[in-house]
């Protein structure tokens, strides 16, 4: 009778065991969930990582402008704007480090939480393990196994108590394995853990550089206005210049827009094939491209191939003179000496002007669409050329006196201005 009792004591852990199989499958659709929410993690490391790379690439091409525009040995308006880039893009690096970390600690946090549970599992395997060897220990006699079996009140349950002991020996090697799995988990949870830690100090110690770096700047950036403030009269005559030129630029570009529109009219009417428009009269190739440009827009190329935006669209506060304003017709983009101009997308040259005796301007159409880029030095393409997206067109000016390097890029729709940064692919 004592060893049947142990035997009934047997079949009830069995059957506990049995059903804690279906509490197994929830705690491993938990760590399928937390896998799932890791990868997603991963996910987003990788593209703060990509986005970090970006900055500080850029950040670099700054420091290299900001090196030949130093070799003037001049305080100079462009070296303030490089300044200002480069702490912009200094601040948006600090920015995604912080977005980093806080990335990192959910990680840290996630797996400290796994852990526990990995802990609290693997305690409760072996518990249960440890009873399943005492309980087999004490009923390692065949003969009582047997007893228990023909002690059944008829066939089926004698059957039922058989099955109980092919299930329990198979859930014994289970446990054992799911014991060896847990621990082999919880060790590389452990070890992932502190890499983590060790990630989240490196990262800390990086924004602490980054930050101090970020304060040298802001202060070369104050002494640059603070000296660029002593030369107002120098600042007014540059701006009344531009503003000339722009205005020369601008009045260029409307004539020839003018005059392209009327002809195009006019090849519409001969080809019999006009396609109707608020703004100007297309043939189906002209009604094509444009079409095809707008379902371009924020995805064209930007008009050279590295550069960084020192003038926005529009309206705004100059950034040394007080009350005076900029008006910008496009957008400009500092770049390197020698830099090569892009044509963003695929149309027509309907004009290579002399705007003045540095500055030429290339004016491509695409359809109801008019792309401008001046400031050039050398041009590779004259009027009625058929040119591709991102063929080169020319390549930027420097200006021998700041070693200024700067592309100015303008899209119009007929007679209407737009704002390029919309259309080009976001970068910044």
């Amino acid at each position: 009778m004592i060893a049947t009792g142990w035997l009934f004591k047997y079949l009830k852990l069995l059957i506990t065991m049995l059903r804690r199989i279906n509490l197994f499958s929830i705690v491993l659709l938990i760590f399928a969930l937390l896998a799932t929410n890791s990868l997603y993690s991963q996910v987003k490391k990788e593209k703060l990582e990509e986005e970090k790379e970006r900055i500080e690439k850029e950040i670099q091409f700054t420091n290299k402008l900001l090196s030949e525009t130093k070799r003037s040995k001049k305080n100079s308006l462009n070296q303030l704007i490089i300044l200002s880039k480069k702490i912009s893009n200094r601040e948006k690096l600090v920015y995604t480090i912080n977005r980093e970390m806080n990335n990192l600690e959910n990680k840290i946090t996630s797996n400290e939480t796994e852990i526990r549970v990995l802990t609290k599992d693997l305690k409760k395997l072996k518990t249960e393990y440890a009873k399943m060897i005492y309980y087999a220990f004490k009923n390692r006699n065949a003969y009582n196994r047997i007893m228990f079996v023909f002690a059944s009140e008829d066939f089926n349950q004698a059957f039922q108590r058989l099955k109980y002991f092919q299930q329990y020996s198979a859930y014994r090697r289970m446990q054992a394995k799911l014991i060896e799995n847990t621990q082999s988990e919880l060790n590389n949870k452990t070890i992932k853990l502190e890499n983590q830690k060790t990630k989240k100090t490196s990262l800390l110690k990086e924004k602490a550089g980054e930050i101090k770096q970020l304060n040298r700047e802001k202060e070369e950036q104050n002494f640059t206005i603070r000296k660029l403030s002593t030369k107002e009269k120098e600042l007014r005559s540059t701006l009344k210049k531009k503003r000339k030129e722009a205005v020369k630029l601008e009045k260029s570009i409307k004539n020839i827009i003018n005059a392209e529109i009327k002809a195009a009219a006019e090849r519409a009417r001969k080809a019999n094939e006009t396609k109707k428009s608020k703004i100007i009269d297309l043939t189906s190739e002209e009604f094509e491209l444009t079409n095809s440009f707008v379902e371009n827009k924020g995805k064209l190329p930007w008009p050279s191939e590295k550069g960084i935006v020192s003038g926005t669209f529009g309206e705004h506060k100059h950034p040394v003179l007080r009350k005076v304003k900029i008006k910008n017709n496009g957008i400009d983009v500092l770049t390197k000496k020698g830099e090569m101009v892009r044509a963003v997308f695929n149309g027509t040259v309907i004009s290579v002007r002399a705007i003045s005796n540095t500055n030429t301007a290339i004016i491509i159409r695409h359809g109801e669409y008019f792309t401008v880029y001046s400031n050039l030095d050398k041009v590779f393409v004259k009027r009625g050329d058929k040119v591709q997206i991102k063929q080169e067109i020319g390549t930027v000016f420097t200006n021998p006196s700041d070693s200024k390097t700067e592309l100015h890029f303008e899209i119009w729709k007929g007679r209407s201005l737009l704002n390029p940064i919309y259309w080009v692919v976001k970068k910044n």
